[in-house]
């Protein structure tokens, strides 16, 4: 069994935030793979379903984003699920918009949700790591993240790339830590206006990239 968990802020007042995107992109898994309505549980909304032919968990924390790591470390001791079973889904200011990164361990990068989680769980969990941009000063970082994306973005690349997660997530979870992430098929899921724009070039799109502790996979 694994466990998926979406970062953010409850409530309809931060559903369009930045720093929401983990929870759509958990939402959108759900619709995708057909998973069954979430219920609260484990102070977050937990579902459970069939992804990529196996039983999965889809957590989203209702804790507020400072306090993650209640909901998600609840969730892993009643299921018995190692932190290295675990991917956390969450937005990231130090990468551009429309650039992802899956890795297993690190820091926080000054996350605070991550923060949470490492400080219960420790640090070996996988990050899907959803760029987001950065204000580009320091003091106006949290309301940009609490800011809703513009309706440009959300076309241009938040909803493409996050139909891409969800479409490929089952690629990650059949094999963590050492199933590969095929850039190629989430290419394939992305529109040609997206690609035009270079938000998924990278070297590892042509050569392929094992996921691993050491290696992140990235489209950087």
């Amino acid at each position: 069994m694994r466990l998926v968990v979406g970062l953010g802020n409850p409530g309809s007042r931060y559903a369009r935030n930045r720093h929401n995107v983990g929870f759509m992109a958990v939402d959108l898994i759900a619709r995708r793979h057909g998973v069954p309505g979430f219920r609260s549980r484990f102070k977050g909304e937990l579902a459970e379903g069939v992804i990529g032919g196996e039983r999965r968990l889809l957590l989203k924390p209702q804790t507020y984003m400072n306090d993650s790591g209640e909901s998600v470390a609840e969730a892993a001791r009643f299921f018995k699920i190692s932190p290295d079973e675990i991917v956390v889904i969450h937005d990231e200011i130090d990468l551009r918009p429309g650039k992802l990164r899956v890795k297993r361990g690190g820091g926080t990068a000054g996350h605070n949700g991550l923060r949470s989680i490492d400080a219960l769980l420790g640090p070996d969990f996988w990050r899907v790591r959803i760029g987001i941009g950065h204000p580009g000063i320091k003091e106006l970082v949290q309301p940009y993240v609490l800011q809703n994306f513009p309706s440009e973005e959300v076309t241009l690349w938040v909803a493409p790339l996050l139909d891409a997660v969800a479409e490929t997530i089952g690629l990650l979870l059949s094999g963590a830590p050492d199933a590969l992430l095929h850039p190629t098929s989430m290419r394939r899921s992305v529109p040609p206006s997206l690609k035009k724009n270079h938000l998924w070039a990278s070297p590892a799109a042509s050569s392929g990239c094992r996921m691993s502790a050491n290696r992140p996979c990235s489209t950087r």
